[in-house]
């Protein structure tokens, strides 16, 4: 075992952990950056997720260094690809002409961005990563974690010792760990009283895990996989609540739950400049080839691609059978790898399904011509690295967001919730899948939020913040937290505050209680160009 000292120990490099390390280095201090994959990024990388974001995103409702990494994205591929001029000249760039989203674009690139920002302060010998690593111990102290020991692929472990511990794992793993209280699934009604919580507490409803994949499509060419393990199964499995076989075109729209024909058409012939991405006004959902488009070849010049890349995230691979998150006397290690598992062979079965059994629009069965890729998320046949993770473990906060602070129907289309302790801002509808508890989407309109700096504090005194998915959120109000630049937003409130606190001899609870501590913090954000609170727009 090896050892080292740091300031700052960001366990997790997804998109709240990396903007936790930027802004913990931008604020002068020494920190370690852990990631279980060899991809930072999380969501946007090695999950190979394009970003959820609000409709508002060209203009606000983002902190200045997330708007430096869409900027970077559309950048990057103004300079190495080859962009038609009319697509190359659009300010608004959308590379992959995606629906979902106004940036969709591919995993390495995003990678390459990322890698991009830290750069400065890796070779400033402020942010050290540590790739590989995973968290499997944490020494505390009377509420203080002293030091996180992390194993590395080939069973090595290195234990960091830190001043504050910034927990930006996909699953919240520090928790226990650390001792810290946390909540897990779903709240019983009486708790919050929120109307979409269920009667009765389940520690064990999580929503479904997606295990993501790339394909590009080559009419006439035959690319179909071996048959997956689990085929049988996934084949013949119809959920109670589903209209159809999962493995179907045929799915509950999320809003209402009536069925809904998906369509699939590779490579359409249509102008992907021509793509207006607002989920506000159309969710974009219906249409598969095109919802999470990430390279569209007619962008480009004629002949530089033959095929557009599209990433497979829908109502057909998710995974919501057995809970993926372990749960102390409830879920155990081994149950959560074969969550994961079955996970996978989902994915792999919705693959083999499209291409050998799926309806095509001429009449005929199968598209073999679809071409796993795995060079574009860097994991066999175009899986990607890691399980998109929708639902974490949540610290018990000072602040809990319920759904009272953010529905739309109980606070109206302009019943913002003004925080005095904001420290940054959010919006997406309560967009919560299928459940390992047996529940349809709940998929409810919401009012844009600002986050409580409360949200971030556990109830304890503690150095250990959240920086990702696990703040103190409900199992509904996650729905509308766990996007891209909220997570991106939490961590780099917690990487300022962490900094904030030992510039100050201070400690995080203690800035939110005093009034003066906390008005030079929020204007620290401020100046940072972290926006803490909306204009007076409406909720969707």
């Amino acid at each position: 075992m090896t050892e080292s000292r740091t300031e700052i120990l960001v366990v997790g490099a997804g998109l709240g952990g990396v903007a936790a390390a930027l802004a913990a280095a931008d604020s002068g201090r020494r920190v370690v950056l852990t990631e279980p994959t060899d991809w930072i990024g999380g969501q946007l990388t090695s999950q190979a997720v394009p970003p959820d974001e609000n409709p508002w995103i060209e203009k606000f409702g983002a902190t200045a260094s997330y708007r430096r990494l869409r900027e970077g994205i559309r950048d990057h591929y103004r300079r190495v690809y080859p962009l038609r001029a009319e697509a190359a000249a659009a300010r608004t760039l959308n590379p992959g002409a995606g629906r979902v989203s106004k940036l969709c674009h591919e995993p390495r690139v995003a990678l390459a961005v990322l890698e991009e920002m830290i750069a400065p302060h890796r070779s400033a010998g402020r942010i050290t990563v540590l790739e590989r690593h995973r968290p499997v111990a944490a020494l505390t102290d009377g509420g203080r974690v002293l030091a996180v020991t992390l194993r590395d692929a080939e069973g090595g472990e290195h234990t960091v010792h830190a001043d504050y511990v910034l927990d930006a794992t996909e699953d919240g793993d520090l928790l226990p760990l650390a001792g810290i209280d946390h909540v897990t699934g779903a709240e019983a009604r009486s708790e919050h009283g929120e109307p979409h919580a269920p009667q009765t507490a389940d520690p064990t409803n999580l929503q479904g895990i997606t295990y993501c994949f790339a394909v590009s499509h080559h009419e006439g060419e035959d690319h179909t996989i071996d048959r997956p393990a689990m085929y049988g199964f996934w084949r013949s499995y119809r959920p109670d609540f589903w209209p159809g076989p999962l493995l179907g075109f045929q799915a509950p729209d999320p809003r209402t739950l009536e069925p809904v024909a998906r369509t699939f058409a590779p490579n359409p012939d249509t102008d992907p400049l021509a793509v207006d991405a607002d989920q506000s006004a159309d969710a974009g959902d219906k249409e598969l080839w095109g919802f999470r488009r990430i390279l569209a070849r007619r962008l480009h010049r004629p002949g530089a691609f033959d095929s557009d890349i599209t990433l497979a995230n829908w109502p057909l691979n998710d995974y919501w059978l057995t809970p993926a998150l372990e749960i102390e006397g409830l879920v155990d290690a081994a149950t959560v790898r074969r969550a994961h598992e079955e996970a996978r062979q989902l994915s792999l079965s919705v693959l083999y399904w499209l291409q050998t059994e799926a309806p095509r629009p001429d009449g005929g069965t199968g598209f073999p011509g679809l071409r796993p890729r795995p060079d574009v998320t860097g994991a066999e046949l175009g899986l990607a690295k890691a399980a998109y993770v929708r639902e974490s473990r949540r610290i018990r906060a000072v602040t809990t967001v319920t759904e009272h602070d953010v529905s739309l129907d109980i606070r109206g289309p302009h019943g913002i919730l003004r925080r005095h302790d904001s420290v940054g801002v959010g919006s997406y509808r309560i967009d919560l899948h299928p459940s390992t508890g047996g529940d349809n989407y709940i998929d409810i309109a919401s009012v844009p939020f600002e986050i409580p700096l409360g949200a971030l504090l556990p109830r304890q005194e503690t150095n250990l913040l959240p920086a990702a998915k696990n703040i103190g959120t409900t199992h509904i109000t996650n729905g509308c937290f766990r996007l891209h630049p909220v997570e991106w937003n939490i961590g780099e409130a917690a990487g300022r505050l962490a900094a904030f606190a030992l510039d100050h001899d201070t400690t995080p609870h203690a800035v939110h209680a005093k009034d003066e501590l906390l008005e030079r913090f929020t204007a620290l954000l401020d100046r940072t160009g972290v926006e803490r609170h909306w204009p007076d727009v409406r909720g969707y």
